[in-house]
């Protein structure tokens, strides 16, 4: 056996979605900031992203979590999020599952009650303070990036649902923030595919009338993902995040859990000290705490907390034989969609 490039993972899952953490072969990716390495993993060489992103290696399930050497001083290590679309500044179960994975292996040496990591990441530093318990993380909390609503009450009119209205939000990627019952279905498992099929045809339309220019740093301007939403009878909210190619989020979702909180707040709905559980579409929960208002250029903000749990569920160590016909992946219609 010889490989010509070798990436050590660890694997994990966040209420179930799939965060697989590389610890070993990549040792740093160009950029003086995060944001300069965000770009240059999505504007000048993608040929990481899409070798470990496509099959026959991976397939449109997951992320991978990429750890480099952090910019900011302040911070244990730099965090990007490498997904079948592209590169993504900040993800909260992602971000949940990267800490996890460095102190449950003892690559940063856990103490508890309580283990600080910090990550730097495009959209700022991610403080993610872990509860640890008999060497096993118990809960994540994540100081998330501040959010905020750069358009409230939006409408793109669609030939199959009428007038759609969404909030566009930024909570660490932007969000078109949309009411389920405007495309007549409930956010259950049995309606998975069909959410994911229209949230990310909804995306792509939004996308393309709607920039969504980040105020401060061009690095993150673009739509990410429609998040579904609606309200539980106790008082929780219900989530389904949809991401391209065409699936659903298994888990409550921290950069849209963060948005949505923003949006609240915009309405009057939320003040801080407020804490909201948001319940994913296989009915894993985040808890969300709004801390304090703050500003990010012209737009109000609020300063959020996300919290949940993560588990370990292997190792991986992924080569690439130098004969290999597929260095860079591939994707057919029957998985990935059109």
């Amino acid at each position: 056996m010889r490989w010509s490039r070798t990436i050590q993972t660890v694997d994990v899952h966040c209420a179930g979605e799939i965060g697989r953490v590389v610890t070993g072969g990549v040792l740093n990716i160009p950029g003086r900031t995060m944001a300069e390495k965000l770009h240059h993993l999505n504007a000048v060489d993608d040929g990481l992203r899409r070798w470990l992103c496509s099959e026959p290696r991976s397939g449109p399930a997951g992320s991978f979590c990429l750890l480099v050497p952090a910019c900011d001083p302040g911070a244990d290590a730099g965090l990007i999020i490498l997904q079948p679309d592209q590169a993504h500044a900040m993800s909260g179960s992602n971000a949940m599952c990267a800490a996890t994975a460095l102190l449950e292996t003892g690559m940063i040496p856990m103490a508890e009650p309580e283990s600080v990591v910090t990550f730097d990441t495009a959209a700022g530093l991610v403080r993610a303070t872990a509860s640890c318990r008999g060497g096993k993380v118990v809960k994540v909390t994540l100081d998330m990036p501040p959010a905020f609503v750069t358009r409230q009450d939006a409408v793109i009119d669609t030939p199959e649902w009428g007038p759609v209205r969404y909030d566009l939000c930024f909570g660490g990627v932007f969000y078109a923030l949309v009411d389920v019952a405007q495309i007549g279905l409930a956010i259950a498992p049995e309606n998975a595919r069909a959410l994911a099929t229209i949230g990310v045809e909804l995306r792509d339309r939004i996308a393309a009338v709607e920039p969504a220019p980040h105020p401060t740093t061009s690095a993150l301007d673009g739509l990410a993902y429609v998040m579904f939403r609606s309200d539980e009878p106790d008082g929780a909210l219900r989530t389904c995040t949809t991401l391209r190619p065409g699936r659903a989020d298994r888990s409550p979702c921290g950069t849209g859990s963060n948005s949505n909180m923003a949006v609240r707040h915009a309405r009057g709905r939320a003040k801080p000290g407020d804490i909201i559980t948001s319940r994913s579409i296989i009915g894993g929960e985040f808890t969300t705490e709004f801390v304090a208002e703050t500003k990010v250029g012209p737009y109000v903000a609020t300063r959020n907390r996300v919290s949940g749990q993560c588990w370990i569920y292997g190792l991986s160590q992924i080569g690439l034989d130098p004969a290999d016909p597929f260095p860079q992946g591939f994707t057919l219609s029957d998985t990935w969609g059109g």
